[in-house]
Order: structure tokens, then sequence, then C-alpha cells
């Protein structure tokens, strides 16, 4: 069995390639050679959740475990915790361990990139980033590859704003640190990458594409019900949205009118702006990176 570390597991799960994983698993998924049910969520104490996470399909298979702890932001110590482990769906063989929160911040970004390239009409150039966690790194990351030139960043700690800002520009990008969302102008992309139960962006948000990835209970929402029953909704799968998406239940949306990625990817039908890709997240996308990182060798 290998024992993949936060630096290893991240080299083995390149971008680019891991948003072609994706798709092709969500595929793999619509023609039922991929698996994934509804993930277990229960509560810790101090308000944490653990998440436990299985999917396979004929050849692989990977439990993942996850737990969000809120106070440990003010212990110094990450929000989450996380592991994924892969094994042989025939025999049940271990085969990999892999650093889960490195899985889900890459896995996340790539789909919100994937999601990018296939709906929005032009590759975004200027982007409003809400948040300034992994998560948030991650998608600067993987969308910077897209032609990203300029990022605000807003974050409710003006210094964590100030780092993600000094590290995008460490990337090559424009960036600079916004008092507040709205104070970002004429941005043609925004990502929301919070843990706020409340939303953190306004409903004057023009046609700018919203990729929403923070909000993962039906208690949470990053996007005001305003705006999402203003967009044309896209999610990663309807079953955890249906579920888990805080800001389309609490926007009481019309579920007959929402897409998903996997239907776009398919069928590619127009869709009219204003465009929200919303995220909650799925078994399928650690499987889609398990079978990514194994598939790079030693």
């Amino acid at each position: 069995m290998k024992f993949w570390n936060a630096e290893e597991t991240a080299r083995r799960l390149p971008y680019g390639p891991l948003a072609e994983e994706l798709a092709k698993t969500l595929r793999d998924a619509a023609a039922g050679r991929a698996q994934a049910p509804q993930r277990h969520v229960h509560r810790l104490p101090q308000e944490g959740s653990l998440l436990l996470m299985p999917a396979w399909d004929d050849s692989l298979g990977v439990l993942k475990r996850v737990s969000v702890h809120p106070a440990n932001a003010a212990r110094g110590l990450p929000l989450v915790r996380a592991e994924v482990v892969a094994f042989d769906a025939a025999s049940g063989e271990p085969l990999a361990l892999l650093d889960g929160e490195a899985v889900t911040a890459r896995r996340t970004a790539a789909l919100s990139r994937l999601a990018v390239e296939r709906l929005m009409q032009a590759p975004p150039r200027r982007m409003l980033l809400v948040g300034a966690g992994r998560q948030a790194r991650a998608h600067l990351e993987a969308l910077l590859e897209l032609g990203l030139e300029q990022v605000f960043v807003y974050n409710r700690t003006l210094s964590r704003s100030a780092e993600l800002a000094g590290y995008a520009r460490s990337l090559g990008l424009n960036a600079q640190t916004v008092p507040a969302p709205e104070a970002a102008r004429e941005v043609d992309l925004v990502v929301t990458a919070t843990a706020s139960p409340t939303p953190v962006v306004s409903a004057d948000l023009g046609d700018a594409f919203v990729v929403a990835v923070g909000a993962f209970t039906p208690e949470m929402a990053e996007v005001p019900p305003e705006r999402v029953r203003a967009s044309t909704v896209v999610v990663d799968t309807l079953e955890g949205a249906h579920a888990e998406a805080g800001d389309l239940i609490q926007a009481d949306v019309d579920w007959s009118r929402v897409h998903t990625l996997a239907d776009v990817l398919e069928h590619g039908p127009e869709l009219a702006p204003p465009l929200l890709f919303k995220s909650v997240g799925s078994a399928l996308f650690d499987l889609a990176a398990a079978r990514l990182a194994l598939a790079q060798g030693t």
C-alpha cells in the first residue's frame, strides 16, 4: 500500500488532467459505470461535522473520511481533516492512502475549472475571489491556467486577504485586496470559497459567472436567494445539491430548471446568463482523483 502525503498527492493531481478525469468519471457515472451513494453526514462536538464518502467503478474503489472543525480556527489548526483510501474494487486490497485535504482542494478546484471552461462563453479575465483558505488558493491556481489577468481578493481577515493576493502576484497576476466584495467592479467570474453560513456576496453581480463551493449544508448559503433565482443554475450532482446545497434550498429553487454538469458535458445546451455553478462535492470526484493519482506510476 502506498502512502502519499499532501505534497505527493498534489503532485499527482495536476489541474488540467484532473479536470479531464473528472469529466470522464461524470460520464461513467451517467452510464452506470461508476457509483457514489449519498454521503453520510454526522454532527461532531463544537459544531463539527463528519462526512463518510464511498465511490467505486469496475476496478477501483475509494472511501473518504472528512471532518470539519469550525473551532479549529481559534486553535490555529486546519479547519478540515481528511484521508482517502483507494482499494481494488474486486479484491478489496488497499492500494493507496492519499492526503484527503489535498484531494478535496484540487478536485474541487479542477471541477470548477471544468465548469468554467465548458460554461463560460469566453475565458475569464477578471475574478473576485471571496475567501482566503486552501480552497481559495487551489481555485486561484486552477483558474490561472485559463488566462486570468486580474484578481480581487476579499476575506474578513485582511491579513489573510493580503497573503493570498501576494501569492497571486507571485504567480504573475495583477492582484489586490478589496475592503468588501462590492468594491470589485466589472469582474466576469466570482468564486466563493468560505465557511460562512450567510451570503458573502450581493445579488447585484451583473452577468458575472458565479462559482459557489463553500456551503455544504442546508443551513449554509454563500449566495443570496435573489441571485440564485435570477441565475441559470448548474450543479455538480443533483442528489448532492438536493440534500446539501443551502444556497439553492434556501432560495426555494425550481429544481426542474436546474442542470447538472454531466448533462451539460454530454448535451451542451445553450445556457443563458447569469450562470451559477454550485458544487457540494461527491465521492465520484475523489474516485476521479484516485484514478489519476494511481495512473501517475511510481
